[in-house]
């Protein structure tokens, strides 16, 4: 069953399975993807090295790859009338606020501000939930080097701010599923208990659901 929305972002931390998840509800609902670009990033690496030196340099870097892939989203050809995203308009500013010390922070946001009024919002915001020692297995076994480094605390300060900016948007419909002791690629009844909670008709507002 097509869902009732026709631009979904799915968002999470760092080895939710948001790409994977995306994917495969494109596949499902016969959609157009956006996922994000990050492998090529040489910003990347560098940030999870030395923090302080390359946070802005990868936020600015991040920040204009997702204006240009975020921009085509308002014209989805004829043939996919649905778009799902691995991510949201608001994630860069999510991770700024973490990265960024507040003079950068402030400039961030002003050329966020400029950059992407005018880009189209998810009409479904889909956030993927996990316990921290779940990200940090995910993280293992994803097998990616610089990955490795990062901390705990800096994880948890992402959840934190996540679940923040969600509770904070107005105007747009926020789902946050708890996918504790579930992955949805291997547990088909969790699967379709997913897709029932994506293809509710929903008012603007946050809502919890837990598979």
């Amino acid at each position: 069953m097509i869902p009732p929305y026709g631009y979904i972002a799915v968002e999470g931390l760092i080895g939710a399975g948001k790409t994977t998840l995306a994917k495969r509800l494109a596949v499902e609902w016969g959609a157009e993807t956006v996922l994000e670009e990050f492998a090529d990033n040489p910003f990347l690496p560098r940030f999870y090295e030395d923090p302080a030196r390359h946070a802005f340099s990868l936020e600015l870097s991040f920040l204009a790859q997702r204006y240009h892939q975020l921009k085509q989203v308002g014209e989805r050809s004829l043939f996919h009338p649905t778009t799902v995203a691995d991510y949201s308009i608001g994630k860069s500013l999510v991770f700024a606020s973490v990265t960024l010390v507040p003079d950068e922070h402030a400039l961030f946001r002003d050329l966020y501000t400029i950059m992407y009024g005018g880009l189209p919002k998810p009409e479904l915001l889909v956030y993927l939930h996990l316990p921290m020692g779940t990200v940090r297995e995910r993280i293992r076994s994803r097998g990616r080097s610089y990955e490795q480094q990062i901390s705990t605390e800096y994880l948890e300060q992402l959840q934190e701010r996540y679940l923040d900016h969600l509770r904070k948007l107005d105007g747009v419909r926020v789902l946050v599923v708890d996918i504790e002791g579930h992955d949805l690629l291997k547990d088909p009844q969790a699967y379709h208990r997913f897709l029932e909670f994506v293809g509710r008709e929903r008012l603007p507002g946050h809502y919890v659901e837990r598979l």
